[in-house]
């Protein structure tokens, strides 16, 4: 199985005529996702040429709204390359349109923007991942968003995490194991998809064996996860958290990522996670190294 993305879901691209959406859209079509259509009101009715993963030519169509590509193409995913200035507003018009996964790339938002669409979400039922995140990828199945779909194939690890290039190095870590689902929620101070949100999703998932966490300073998302996982997860988990040498008070990279005194430190964040009893490796490669010995011990028993 796979969380929350698989094969059959159906996915559009809101601002695929755009050069980021088009180069991404053409990478998601290689990787077998399902991509049913796109939006741009001022190229309505037209037809945007790719190139399959077989080789074969596909015709992707452009419509005016979100909701006339669901109408015509049962579309139940969107995934947003739109600039920051509009990304509320395709957002909002995604959950009207009754889009049930909203993958927000755009990075940069304003934060009042996120909190505002983030909760009209929560409040319609749908699901927003990011935004400013990499997007989610179901190993040979489906890829909606910019993860590189060839580091890795299916397997039987999950993997939630805040940074885009650590999911993507992690990936690569533990490419011959696999994954269920990747899922890059980002690193801004508001995303719509959390650690616990993913945790809950991969603990029912029957296919996923253990959980591996990305998180980064800033925040105390990370000391919630860790809680959680005391309380509700079964599964093994092993956590990275980015920022170990990071200055205090300084912003570094993602704007969640603000340590103030001991709050929101990687020490911290680890001692908590340790605490859940959660492994914590103090870099990637050695968090990779947990994963293996904790999976190869499942197997032995």
């Amino acid at each position: 199985m796979s969380v929350f993305l698989d094969e059959n879901s159906r996915v559009i691209v809101q601002g695929i005529t755009g050069s980021e959406g088009r180069k991404h859209t053409g990478l998601m079509l290689k990787a077998g996702t399902r991509i049913v259509g796109g939006t741009n009101p001022k190229k309505a009715g037209t037809k945007l040429q790719f190139e399959k993963a077989d080789g074969s030519s596909t015709e992707v169509p452009v419509f005016g709204t979100v909701a006339q590509a669901r109408e015509q193409t049962q579309a139940n995913v969107s995934v947003i390359f739109v600039p920051p200035a509009f990304a509320k507003s395709a957002v909002v018009e995604a959950v009207d349109a009754g889009i049930e996964l909203i993958v927000v790339i755009t990075e940069g938002i304003p934060v009042q923007d996120s909190t505002a669409f983030v909760n009209y979400a929560l409040e319609k039922g749908s699901r927003i991942i990011g935004p400013n995140c990499p997007g989610i990828i179901s190993p040979g199945k489906a890829n909606a968003g910019i993860t590189p779909a060839n580091i890795t194939g299916p397997g039987r690890l999950g993997l939630v995490s805040k940074s885009g290039t650590l999911t993507y190095q992690m990936m690569y870590e533990l490419r011959d194991l696999g994954f269920t689902t990747c899922i890059g929620i980002g690193g801004d101070p508001v995303v719509g998809t959390t650690h616990i949100d993913a945790l809950a999703a991969f603990e029912d998932d029957p296919d996923t064996e253990l959980i591996v966490m990305i998180g980064e300073i800033g925040g105390d998302a990370e000391e919630r996860a860790a809680e959680y996982i005391k309380e509700h997860v079964s599964k093994p988990v092993v956590g990275y958290v980015a920022g170990f040498t990071a200055p205090e008070g300084k912003t570094m990279g993602h704007a969640g990522a603000i340590v103030s005194g001991s709050s929101g430190t990687a020490e911290a964040k680890k001692n908590a996670l340790e605490a859940g009893g959660v492994k914590v490796g103090k870099t990637p490669s050695e968090t990779a190294r947990l994963a293996r010995q904790i999976l190869s011990g499942l197997n032995k028993a």
